[in-house]
């Protein structure tokens, strides 16, 4: 049980149900259809996921050593050559599952195990690594879209860069979680970009619809970021976890004017996963 701890833990696996949701997110702003791609999809993006997570431990080792001693391999609980091992047999399992799917999702799944890597490899000595956080969930409504009826289209697009500002915004402020800095504000600007594009892209019975999970989807913001920004004594990675669960409201919003009221129950389900799997696994 200790072992399969360590390995959840490796993998962030309370993260798992936002994978789920882009690609859900992803593949009906593609058209939907094609329902019987979905467990090849899912399974090559979790695969991906862990493999990121599992070689982001595995590059950040040192990192780990110095500030955050509690982590698998620093504590003694995993060796660093089972974890490559690990992480780089995810990423192989996780682009072969969406070469299967045909050759552009297979290219695209590349380009993503890229993202990853250059992620893992250097977002410690680089600021902008948010960025590349923020493009690989944009990778994952692409690849989504790709597996779709109508393939990738303006609105996976657009709504995948709201995503990626989302990402953006709340991975600038968990750098300051295990590391000395001042708290940077101004990138939870970029939590607005959801609700910006779903007033912008929707109208008549539409945006009311986009209004109300607007609502929902700030509501959930305002309470995360209250431990950390209203608090005398921040908590960053309480925040961290909110947001990350939260991506589900802002892939709910993308879809949820549009959608029929069965994926809007899964959209809740995969919310509430997120959280009851955060109360046993760490979300960061």
């Amino acid at each position: 049980m200790s072992t399969l701890r360590t390995l959840l833990v490796l993998g962030r696996v309370s993260n798992l149900p936002t994978v789920w949701s882009n690609c859900l997110a992803g593949w009906w702003l593609g058209g939907g259809g094609k329902v019987e791609r979905l467990p090849c999809l899912l399974a090559g993006a979790s695969f991906l996921y862990l493999g990121g997570m599992f070689l982001n431990d595995a590059f950040d080792v040192g990192f780990d050593r110095q500030y955050r001693r509690e982590r698998p391999i620093p504590s003694g609980a995993i060796g660093s050559g089972a974890v490559w091992g690990w992480g780089v047999a995810w990423l192989a399992l996780g682009a072969a599952s969406l070469f299967w799917l045909g050759k552009s999702t297979g290219a695209l799944g590349l380009g993503l195990a890229v993202c990853i890597l250059l992620y893992d490899a250097r977002h410690k000595q680089i600021t902008l690594a948010p960025l590349l956080l923020g493009l690989c969930r944009l990778f994952l409504y692409i690849i989504a879209a790709s597996t779709a009826l109508n393939g990738v289209t303006g609105w996976s697009l657009w709504c995948g860069l709201a995503l990626a500002a989302w990402v953006v915004g709340l991975s600038c402020l968990a750098r300051r979680e295990s590391a000395p800095g001042a708290l940077r504000r101004w990138p939870l600007s970029l939590l607005v970009a959801p609700v910006f594009l779903a007033m912008v892209m929707n109208a008549n019975d539409f945006r009311q619809k986009a209004m109300l999970l607007s609502v929902v989807l700030g509501l959930w913001a305002v309470r995360c970021l209250r431990p950390t920004l209203w608090t005398a004594q921040p908590e960053v990675g309480r925040t961290v976890a909110g947001l990350l669960a939260g991506i589900v409201f802002v892939d709910w919003l993308a879809v949820g004017p549009g959608a029929p009221r069965g994926l809007s129950l899964v959209f809740l389900g995969l919310f509430a996963a997120s959280l009851v799997l955060q109360r046993y696994v760490p979300a960061t």
